[in-house]
């Protein structure tokens, strides 16, 4: 696994919206599975790129280009 650098892409201040790849404060809506916790991160929060995902039965994995990988199994709140 390829370590997270500046905190990884779901680490540190997120600029970026997860789910929407859009700016955090211009209030697009989170998707109903997100929410729930359903739904992996698509976007990475440092930069906005698009990640590559890749997921399984026991979870899911995302990868940024700039900013690392992170597991499902590495924090909380997800399924």
């Amino acid at each position: 696994m390829v370590a997270p650098k500046d905190g990884g892409p779901l680490g540190g201040a997120q600029i970026y919206n997860v789910y929407t790849g859009t700016l955090v404060g211009e209030g697009a809506a989170t998707p109903t599975a997100a929410q729930l916790g359903l739904e992996p991160p698509r976007y990475c929060g440092q930069c906005g790129r698009r990640m590559i995902v890749q997921i399984d039965p026991v979870g899911w994995w995302a990868q940024c280009s700039r900013h690392g990988r992170i597991a499902s199994t590495e924090i909380g709140g997800y399924r």
